[in-house]
Formats: structure tokens, sequence, C-alpha cells
């Protein structure tokens, strides 16, 4: 089993006519350092699917274990911690606290977790994603691609065992999107970081190790990249 283990993974919305089955019965291991691409068009149940990985939702059945831990027989109370400390979630729309500086945004999830700052830790990532000049700013006060760095920075900022990225790149420009691209894949090689994208560019899920297609809430491919 791997730092991530999907088992027969179902997901049903509505009743009768109304049923949608978003996932339907898919399983999936991924490894340690592994970097994931998942491929589908719009509704074949990406998102879901990492809603499901990140406990921001409950399967119908099926299950999701995490290095090692069940997350659908946690408790909201227990689940909120995990995810603190071992998902790190990248959104489209960088989610951050207008109020909060940079290196503030990227401390939140130690100090939710009533932890102190790692200084070391936070000037390591604030250098990696190249934003050590910006830190004291706030999101306003940065571009579209700075902003993305920073949720990067947020979700590094634990060591969390998986990070998912759902379509990270989505509201930058090119240039912008070939940055963070970059930094994804650099975090991934320099911490060795476990990285699942969710992506409908081919061109990002080609500098994968492997892409995961699905259709209609089904796999319909698993196979690795090969350059």
């Amino acid at each position: 089993m791997g730092i991530l283990h999907v088992e027969n993974l179902t997901k049903i919305y509505g009743k009768g006519e109304g049923l949608v089955r978003a996932l339907d019965g898919v399983s999936f291991d991924v490894q340690k350092g592994e970097f994931v691409a998942v491929m589908g068009a719009s509704g074949s149940g990406k998102s879901t699917l990492m809603h499901l990985i990140g406990g921001v939702d409950r399967p119908t059945s099926g299950s999701v274990t995490v290095d090692g831990n069940d997350v659908c027989a946690l408790n909201e109370s227990q689940l909120a911690i995990f995810r603190r400390r071992n998902i790190g979630i990248i959104y489209q729309f960088y989610n951050l606290i207008p109020t909060l500086t940079a290196e503030e945004n990227i401390s939140l999830p130690r100090l939710l977790d009533s932890r102190k700052p790692d200084e070391e830790k936070l000037r390591a990532i604030l250098g990696t994603i190249g934003l050590s000049d910006r830190a004291k700013h706030l999101p306003s006060q940065l571009s579209g691609g700075q902003q993305q760095r920073v949720s990067i920075g947020r979700a590094l900022i634990n060591d969390p065992a998986v990070i998912l990225a759902d379509e990270p790149t989505g509201n930058l420009d090119s240039k912008s999107s070939r940055e963070v691209i970059e930094l994804l894949k650099l975090s991934n090689r320099r911490f060795r970081q476990t990285l699942i994208v969710i992506t409908h560019d081919e061109k990002i899920a080609l500098q994968a190790d492997r892409v995961i297609t699905l259709s209609d809430g089904k796999i319909v491919r698993d196979e690795a990249v090969r350059l």
C-alpha cells in the first residue's frame, strides 16, 4: 500500500431520476514522492475525487487511506486536525486571507493547529517559492501568480503526506502557469512531496510521473508518462 490508497470509492448524489453517480468504484494507489495527474472532461468526477481524498466530502461507499490513516473513519473534529497536518490543498482561486501577509498566510495551518511558526521552514519556503522579498505583502499587493505561490507555500508548511492541487493554473496566464507548475515539480523533487494535480491541460499532465484519466466517474486509463 502506498502513501495514498483509494479502494472502490463511490459517491452518489440525489435519488431516483435525479441520481448522479459522480464516482463509481474507483481504486488506485499512489506511492510516496509520486507526481500524479488526474484528467477528465467536465463532470468526469475529478473534483469529487479530490474532495473525497482531502476529507472535504464523505464517500457513499469505499475508503481513502492516507499515510496509514482511514480518512473516512474520522469524525469531523478529527478530520479537521488530520487535514491541517496531512493534506495540503491548492485551489484554483488561491483562497488566501486578504488581511494577512504572504508569510502569515503560509503559516496559517500551523497557527490554526496551535503550533508556533517554524521560522526556519518559513524562510526556506519563501526562498523556494521566490517570495522572500514579498513576505510582508498582502494578497492585494501580489500578482495572481505570486498569490498562487503563497498558496503552494501554505500547502507545504506542515510537510503534508499528500498535496492536492485542483486546476492550480486555471486562473493564471501562460507565463505564470509555467512558473507554478515548475514550482510544484520543484517541491516534488526537493521535498519528495507526493503531488496529485487535477487538470484538464494535457501539457501539464505530461509533466507528471503518471496520468489517471476519469470518465463518467470511472478510471478509463492509468498509465506512466514516458518522455
